[in-house]
């Protein structure tokens, strides 16, 4: 119980006590600031419970000239819960990892410091599914690396959610007092920033922060801000690479490859670029864009007698997943005026693994309307014949690390002549990609794979280079 006395004179040599229950007042002040300092769902101090924590320690750790550590955890796939099973198994699944990091993550296990033992670790859960750890006292490696490896380990045991076994990684980032931050926003920052390193490392490990991963960070962020201006500026380029048929020479189809002609760095590959663009979301306006200029470009050379061959354009999961990608290709093809038959579009196997009934259903429409499609790639997914089977699939591209081998590697001259077999069993069209040597072409066309593209022939060519290819109509073969 609370009270409140208050004491007023009355008088000579007397006074008025007043004394008040305020237990109720009381219980309502601890009541708004557990809701604003702490997560309501796992218990846990919240963000802002956390941060005034952690200013708290860091102040004791200045005096105390004592190191610090603070770690990042996020859960790997989260989304997919909430998902599949739903916001309430979601919740549950955090409660879950919450209790279980609490209860069954001691650092006095592994280090044997009264500090730490007294003060202990300090969880707090940010938002989402983001929690940090405080482990005030420690910043070898030797005691810190330890305790990450038994959150990793402590998480990935199986959930029981609905009576069903629920199995969950997490990655996390680690950054220390004073070597990475000396506030609260810094460390913070920092261990976050390793933890999205832990996530690039395939998941499922921990990370030390480094001032290296945040220029990494900052190239990125430059970078991705030069893209969005390149495409306002128009900026971006379609190069062409020639396919090439086996036993003429004659040229077959291009495929448009996208360049960047940067105002301060020249010519940027797509390999400097495109990772970026698809983790930014920019892949979308940027794949609309090269399958415009493709076709827009297939017209001009039509209507100026330039032999004009299909066309063919990658397309990204990312892209396809785009709410009408279907409606704005047949848009693209109707506004430009290209024939349809003059447009592949080109499919990696991870794209087909997940696409939805009516993403595919979209894809027979285009089919239906003339426009071609290839799996490319081929080889190095799972390359299901299902795939064959259930999207409007013309040709199959043979990924070039099969063609690096040949003739000699006997297991690249295997799975090649299997493919190129199967394909033409199955009544589809077959192209080898990275063709650069003359042996590598007698044994494709010994395999009977008709249809070559690579540096052997011709590397991409900007619009007026390839211009004159197609004038021509054919490469000479040896």
């Amino acid at each position: 119980h609370h009270y409140e006395a208050r004491i007023a004179p009355s008088g000579e040599n007397q006074v008025v006590i007043v004394v008040r229950d305020i237990t109720l007042q009381k219980l309502n002040e601890e009541k708004v600031r557990r809701l604003a300092y702490f997560d309501a769902l796992t218990g846990m101090p919240n963000r802002l419970g956390f941060l005034e924590r952690l200013e708290g320690e860091l102040l004791r750790a200045r005096r105390s000239s004592r190191p610090l550590a603070l770690l990042f955890l996020d859960l790997d796939d989260f989304k997919r819960i909430n998902d599949t099973l739903g916001h309430n198994a979601g919740d549950y699944l955090l409660q879950a990892v919450a209790d279980r990091l609490k209860q069954k993550l001691r650092p006095g296990d592994f280090v044997s410091r009264p500090a730490l033992d007294q003060v202990g670790a300090q969880f707090a859960r940010l938002g989402g599914d983001e929690f940090t750890v405080v482990l005030p006292g420690v910043d070898d490696t030797q005691v810190i690396t330890p305790i990450a490896e038994r959150m990793l380990a402590l998480l990935s045991r199986p959930f029981v959610i609905s009576d069903q076994e629920i199995t969950v990684t997490s990655s996390i980032g680690i950054a220390t007092f004073p070597e990475d931050g000396d506030d609260a926003a810094s460390l913070l920052k920092h261990a976050d920033t390793a933890m999205n390193h832990a996530k690039a490392q395939g998941r499922n490990n921990w990370q030390k922060y480094s001032k290296a991963l945040t220029n990494q960070a900052m190239t990125r962020l430059a970078l991705e801000n030069d893209m969005r201006k390149g495409l306002e500026r128009d900026e971006f380029c379609l190069f062409y690479q020639p396919q090439i048929g086996a036993t003429d020479g004659s040229v077959v189809g291009v495929e448009a490859l996208i360049r960047w002609r940067h105002p301060e760095h020249g010519l940027v590959s797509p390999i400097d670029f495109i990772p970026v663009a698809e983790e930014s979301g920019l892949i979308v306006p940027m794949g609309e864009w090269v399958i415009r200029k493709a076709c827009l470009q297939a017209m001009q050379w039509q209507q100026r007698g330039v032999p004009a061959p299909r066309i063919a354009v990658n397309v990204s999961a990312r892209q396809l997943r785009g709410s009408d990608f279907i409606g704005r290709v047949a848009a693209i093809v109707a506004q430009t005026g290209i024939s349809p038959e003059c447009l592949e579009l080109e499919l990696t196997e991870s794209i087909l693994m997940h696409a939805e009934v009516r993403r595919v259903e979209g894809l027979l429409r285009l089919k239906a309307l003339g426009v071609h499609f290839a799996i490319d790639d081929f080889g190095t997914g799972y390359s299901s014949l299902s795939y064959v089977k259930r999207f409007p699939i013309g040709m199959l591209k043979i990924d070039q690390s099969f063609i690096r081998g040949l003739p000699h590697n006997a297991n690249d001259a295997g799975i090649t002549t299997a493919i190129v077999a199967m394909a033409r069993s199955l009544g589809l069209e077959v192209i080898a990609e990275g063709v650069e040597t003359q042996a590598q072409v007698e044994f494709l066309r010994h395999a009977g794979c008709h249809k070559m593209q690579g540096y052997l022939f011709s590397r991409p060519l900007p619009e007026g280079e390839i211009e004159r290819v197609l004038q021509a109509g054919r490469m000479v073969l040896a």
